[in-house]
């Protein structure tokens, strides 16, 4: 765990590459998700697309739109996390044109992240040099592109084959060669992640992509058991999907027999204002006769 004093930017896990030290992300979406998680040390925190899926309940990424990624980002702003915080840009909000990608980047570090993430290798360069030039910190994704399954066919180990592990490597150099200050490296295997890792100037956050990058990356519900049928290369560190099974069953076990509330979890009136209350609602009933 990496605990920093200071509020940790972009170019705080360039240096901690240098030095070896291993960076820790998770993704949250909500101000008690980022909360938490900055306060166990976490490095950065992914405002990611996949809360399509893991908040939503999408069967995919493609349906998230910026309004969605916004308005999760800013609860976890509203947390003010020294952890560095970076927003997806969700489907269609960057590929269209260099203007496009540079103006919806730009609206979602007007609403508190300190950097972006794109997904893609040769076919998003200009959009992603375009945002560098901009002053937007880009972090890219290579490996598995999950907003691009389709074409892909589906969501497929990458770099098996040496063809296609090339060509994650050279995505990768070119992100780079553009100016992103990072790469996540996504369902691959690891001795092509391993050397993306050895190449890059720039930290390389696996997901599904082996030891040897410069960090990893989960999603904080696969972290903390909130999903029961987590991806085979993650963690689980808690199993809170029973726990919230268990606590809500007690819950409604005691309000069915009128155990909750008990005497301390509510209020009640002073003897003398009940009192008062009794005179008037005896005056009323009066009235009404």
């Amino acid at each position: 765990m990496t605990v920093m004093s200071d509020k940790v930017l972009p170019h705080h896990f360039i240096k901690m590459k240098k030095k070896g030290k291993k960076i820790v992300m998770v993704t949250a979406y909500t101000y008690y998700q980022a909360k938490v998680a900055d306060e166990a040390g976490i490095d950065g925190i992914l405002v990611g697309d996949s809360l399509g899926m893991v908040v939503l309940g999408y069967s995919s990424t493609l349906p998230v739109t910026m309004d969605d990624i916004m308005h999760h980002l800013k609860a976890v702003i509203n947390a003010s996390p020294k952890a560095l915080v970076v927003a997806d840009m969700p489907f269609l909000s960057y590929e269209v044109s260099r203007e496009e990608a540079v103006r919806n980047a730009g609206k979602l570090l007007k609403a508190g992240a300190d950097a972006v993430k794109v997904e893609g290798g040769e076919e998003i360069l200009d959009k992603v040099e375009a945002m560098v030039k901009a002053g937007i910190p880009v972090m890219g994704h290579v490996g598995l592109n999950p907003q691009r399954y389709l074409v892909l066919g589906g969501y497929k180990l990458r770099g098996k084959k040496a063809e296609d592990a090339v060509e994650v490597i050279e995505a990768a150099k070119a992100l780079e060669d553009v100016g992103a200050f990072s790469v996540v490296i996504e369902n691959t295997v690891a001795e092509v992640a391993a050397q993306v890792t050895r190449e890059l100037r720039i930290p390389t956050i696996c997901i599904g992509a082996g030891p040897d990058c410069d960090g990893q990356i989960l999603v904080i519900h696969d972290v903390l058991g909130l999903n029961p049928t987590p991806p085979p290369f993650a963690r689980k560190y808690a199993d809170l999907y029973n726990v919230m099974i268990d606590a809500l069953k007690r819950y409604a076990e005691d309000v069915r027999k009128g155990t909750f509330p008990a005497e301390g979890e509510y209020w009640s009136m002073s003897k003398e204002e009940l009192s008062k209350l009794r005179e008037r609602l005896a005056v009323r009933r009066g009235d009404g006769d």
